[in-house]
């Protein structure tokens, strides 16, 4: 078990945290509760716009670096939401308020495992800690700003809600726009070239294709239509079908691959709005995933999307909390689960920097 003390200041800057409103583009005021709590360890810190990081006091260019990442800021509140989102309390052991579990307690247990590193003499590694921003919007000021910034990189811990278990593959991302021409006309006559029913040959090759290599640890790759928009009166055939499709990419294919088998296979004008969210894994050989073996953590693949798509080393999703309640209303993480978060860390880097 940890400090009693450092489990309550890691839950008093959550709480400070949930009630500092840190929407993506707007994390300034979360951005200096961190930096500030860091410096109150004696941790010297660095910043890029509201993107915060540090190194550990003894670090050593000749040594491999990891990186301990996550992120402050916190999509906007859903309106089935019952509670003030901006207000942090606790009833039954739940930590009610927006970003609790997404991701704000993988940021605590992530600061409280490098400040209890950050002075420790002849670590095996380097340690970086990198508290960034915009992760909900896959922004161009997160971590794709600061990784420029960064010593070379060895592998990476990204913390988002896995229940402490460790998620070595995470699926990639790509979302497409689908543009199905008619001919536009009065809803009573005759026509052929209706642009809704054509698209319905594309909506049903979606929901039906199956790709044909299937991930070990991700699964299938996964395609919805998630949003259709065509005419805007009862009586008139529109001249344009839209609609849009959420495809998530197991680690079997670069985006670029799948996109080419859908282009192939559609009739629509396709248009992908980035292929830069690719799938990312790490080996289940890796030490780190060993480790996290040896003290009982199960891996598994998680199927949606982190900032873990733009680096370029191997990397793990880990943290407290439970992906299922991320985006929902009345957001909460259990202090316990805080608490078996920082522990897990501390037991788990143990085992590689000592």
């Amino acid at each position: 078990m940890y400090s009693d003390i450092k489990y309550l200041e890691a839950v008093a800057l959550l709480k400070q945290m949930i009630e500092t409103p840190s929407f993506s583009k707007e994390e300034a005021k979360t951005g200096n509760l961190i930096e500030n709590w860091l410096q109150g360890f004696g941790v010297k810190t660095n910043r890029l716009k509201n993107n915060i990081w540090a190194k550990n006091y003894h670090f050593d260019v000749n040594k491999p670096t990891i990186l301990l990442n996550s992120h402050h800021d916190t999509v906007k509140p859903n309106k089935a939401y019952t509670r003030n989102p901006f207000e942090s309390k606790i009833e039954n052991g739940k930590l009610f308020g927006l970003g609790s579990n997404d991701a704000g307690g993988c940021v605590v247990s992530l600061l409280t495992l490098f400040v209890h590193f950050y002075k420790k003499e002849n670590l095996n590694y380097n340690l970086i800690i990198a508290i960034t921003a915009e992760e909900e919007i896959s922004g161009d000021d997160g971590i794709k700003s600061l990784l420029p910034l960064l010593p070379e990189i060895d592998f990476a811990i990204v913390g988002e809600p896995t229940q402490m278990h460790l998620a070595i593959a995470e699926k990639g991302l790509l979302v497409l726009d689908a543009k199905m021409d008619g001919i536009p006309g009065h809803a009573a006559h005759e026509n052929t070239e209706n642009p809704i029913y054509k698209s319905l040959e594309d909506i049903l090759w979606f929901q039906n294709y199956e790709f044909l290599k299937v991930s070990k640890t991700l699964g299938k790759v996964k395609m919805n239509v998630t949003q259709i928009q065509a005419g805007n009166q009862h009586n008139m055939v529109p001249a344009i079908c839209e609609f849009v499709v959420d495809v998530r990419v197991n680690d079997c294919y670069t985006n670029e691959e799948v996109f080419k088998i859908i282009d192939e296979n559609t009739k629509s004008e396709i248009t992908a709005r980035s292929f830069k969210l690719n799938s990312s894994s790490i080996s289940e050989n890796h030490p780190i995933v060993r480790a996290g073996i040896e003290i009982g953590r199960e891996t598994y693949g998680s199927p949606t999307i982190s900032d873990q798509t733009f680096l370029k080393c191997p990397s793990l999703k880990l943290g407290p909390g439970n992906s299922t309640r991320s985006h929902s209303a009345d957001e909460f993480i259990y202090v316990k689960e805080i608490e078996e978060g920082i522990d897990i860390y501390i037991e788990l880097l143990s085992k590689i920097l000592i």
